[in-house]
């Protein structure tokens, strides 16, 4: 069925780098399943280099938006880069989820503890020399202490935060665990 629906799609047009962004724009698990199984000879490198046009990741998306089980299996790919930055703020999808967070009720806390969990690194700046932790809300208190504590795991770990590039790229999930 799937090769089906695929081709419907690229008679439209649609490249598998499109359907990707969209999976995780819309959180949908089913096309994004299509495209992990169709992109599996190149999975890490598609995930990781396919961005849209402000260097958005699909991983970016997916937190940008709240999109949580697209998030849970594109963090489940083996070479993953969790923390990426895109390329106009300079931000990794850590600090996203935390923006999402701002503006919802509900999830936001879910998707940075998901990102957390697969290695994203809370230290990281942005190009405003901001850290997610910096930009929470400040009246969400269990949400900064989810990230200071991630910070203060990761600094006594002894991890080493990432310097930024001009590539946007960042740890992967493997590198972490």
């Amino acid at each position: 069925m799937a090769a089906i629906s695929r081709g419907a799609e690229e008679e439209q047009g649609a490249s598998l780098k499109e359907l990707l962004l969209e999976s995780a724009r819309r959180n949908n698990t089913d096309l994004l399943e299509e495209v992990i199984s169709e992109g599996a000879s190149g999975l890490a490198d598609l995930l990781n280099n396919t961005r849209d046009g402000v260097g958005n990741t699909a991983v970016h998306l997916a937190a940008k938006n709240g999109s949580l089980e697209v998030l849970d299996l594109l963090l489940d790919q083996e070479g993953l880069e969790v923390d990426p930055l895109d390329r106009m703020e300079k931000e990794t999808p850590l600090h996203k989820a935390v923006l999402y967070a701002k503006s919802r009720e509900e999830g936001g806390l879910e998707v940075v503890e998901m990102l957390i969990d697969a290695g994203a690194d809370p230290r990281i700046r942005n190009k405003a020399k901001q850290r997610p932790v910096d930009i929470v809300d400040p009246r969400d208190t269990e949400l900064r202490v989810v990230l200071q504590k991630a910070e203060y795991l990761m600094t006594a770990g002894g991890d080493i935060v990432p310097e930024s590039d001009d590539e946007g790229d960042g740890g992967s999930a493997s590198d972490s665990e």
